[in-house]
Formats: structure tokens, sequence, C-alpha cells
């Protein structure tokens, strides 16, 4: 599957935007999906994931109550709702496709920039 992401933005503290993720491939409903970001100097973090069928979803600490994720298997896509953004959720987010043994693809990620 390949993945492109899109929505990432310019935006001011306690503001909100949504990511999005568009999948092509005949795997995207076999995958469990996740966001991750990264920022320069640091490691790449899991931000959320989403199981195959959308009814499993996990959150890391820091953006649990803030962000959701959502996936729509019929249209391929999958998003990140982001609400009360913080300067600290600043970074590059990826979408990432896990599926089968070992079969994984990342997109090219998009820039989430917020402003204090």
């Amino acid at each position: 599957v390949q993945l492109v992401e899109s929505g990432g933005a310019l935006v001011q503290a306690g503001g909100s935007l949504r990511l999005s993720c568009a999948a092509s491939g005949t795997t995207f409903s076999l995958s469990t999906m996740a966001w991750y970001r990264q920022t320069p100097g640091k490691q790449r973090e899991l931000v959320a994931s989403i199981s195959r069928g959308g009814d499993s979803t996990k959150y890391a600490d820091s953006v649990r109550g803030r962000f959701t994720v959502a996936r729509d298997n019929a249209k391929k896509m999958m998003y990140l709702q982001m609400s009360n953004l913080k300067p600290e959720d600043t970074a590059v987010y990826y979408c990432y496709a896990a599926w089968g043994i070992n079969f994984t693809s990342w997109g090219q990620g998009t820039q989430v920039t917020v402003s204090s």
C-alpha cells in the first residue's frame, strides 16, 4: 500500500487541524494503520494507531483526549483530528501501515507547526 499525507499547516496554539492519509493498493482494509511524528534530532514516536476495522484505537499519553484517529476503509483514508494543539505538537507527521507478515509502508510526511 502506498500512502500520501496531507493537511499539515501552521496553526496557533489552541487551534485544530485535521490530517489525512490517502492509501492506494488493495491491502488498506487489511492494514493496521498509525500516525507517527518526528522532530529534528529525535526518534519517530507513535501518536495514534487504529485497528483494521477501526474498532480499536490507541494514543500516546501526550495526545490522549486531544487527538482522534479514524479511518474509512471504503475510501481508503485515515484521519487524525487534532485539537487544542500545543507548540510541542510541532513535528512532521507520518502515516504508517502494517499488514501481513512484516509488510510495512510509510508516507512522505506532512509538516505541522504550532505557534505559541
